[in-house]
């Protein structure tokens, strides 16, 4: 059995756990909130979606992988009766979440991006927002392709693996945090008190790699925003954020297309159905 394969279970099995009991799906709801840096990715990425939805008049939207629903509520706040909503996600304490935050405005749906259990062309407009990580992204995209009708809008997000704040995080920030915890556990410190780092299965793309995925899905790239823009890296991002809170009334300044778009912790690329 090769290496990939014998990986994969133990990656979905990582993705699975962590959002399958109600209070670690409340704890993902809550880190929307705030003045911290995961509040400012949030508020950042909703803001680029913002303006490619702008130019969408409305029709059947999926949002696949849509976790506690934040952005399901937040269209239908600031979108009312253009978009007719289905949430879907594989985690069934999510889609209670969801309907916790909805009641009967949206249909709900448990199911995986990879295998969705929808009709080919049944929606206008597909959001894969933060799923695409944690999955086969070559074999979501075309599922995500099957059942978006022809000419219709598909807007995929991804961590951004070259941006200063990701590889500073991914390899060093995190590697220390877990070498911490293993000294604080051979010296006898309790649990409650160690540092470390969960294994998230987390696998990132390139906007290169995943324009090349989204093209052999039959989806055509249109726009690229890189999101969360920021120059600070673990821990220091922290500190910042206690000062500079410019960020949620100003969310233009934390989004750009140019020059700065490698500073974007993460980046969205919209596409279109052939």
């Amino acid at each position: 059995m090769s290496t990939t394969a014998t990986m994969r279970p133990i990656r979905e099995e990582r993705v699975r756990v962590q959002y399958a009991e109600p209070a670690l799906v409340a704890g993902y709801a809550n880190d929307h909130a705030g003045w911290g840096p995961t509040a400012r990715y949030h508020h950042s990425r909703r803001h680029a979606i913002d303006q490619i939805l702008g130019h969408c008049p409305g029709g059947d939207l999926l949002d696949v992988g849509c976790g506690p629903g934040m952005m399901v509520r937040h269209l239908l706040d600031t979108r009312p009766g253009d978009f007719r909503i289905t949430a879907c996600d594989q985690s069934p304490a999510m889609i209670d979440a969801v309907a916790a935050r909805t009641g009967t405005e949206v249909r709900l749906s448990v199911g995986d991006i990879q295998e969705m259990p929808f009709a080919d062309r049944s929606f206008d407009v597909v959001l894969a927002m933060g799923v695409l990580e944690y999955t086969d992204a070559a074999l979501a995209l075309h599922e995500v392709a099957r059942v978006t009708r022809p000419g219709g809008l598909v807007v995929a997000t991804m961590l951004n693996p070259k941006s200063p704040y990701r590889l500073f995080e991914w390899g060093v920030f995190w590697p220390a945090r877990r070498t911490l915890g293993a000294l604080e556990r051979a010296v006898g410190v309790p649990p409650s008190r160690r540092h470390g780092a969960r294994r998230t299965g987390i696998v990132a793309l390139t906007p290169r790699r995943l324009r090349e995925l989204l093209w052999r899905a039959g989806l055509q790239p249109e726009d690229v925003i890189a999101y969360d823009v920021t120059a600070s890296v673990p821990p220091f991002d922290r500190l910042a954020r206690r000062w500079d809170r410019s960020w949620r009334a100003h969310p233009e300044t934390t989004i750009a297309r140019g020059a700065k778009r490698w500073l974007g912790t993460g980046y969205l690329i919209a596409a279109r159905r052939l």
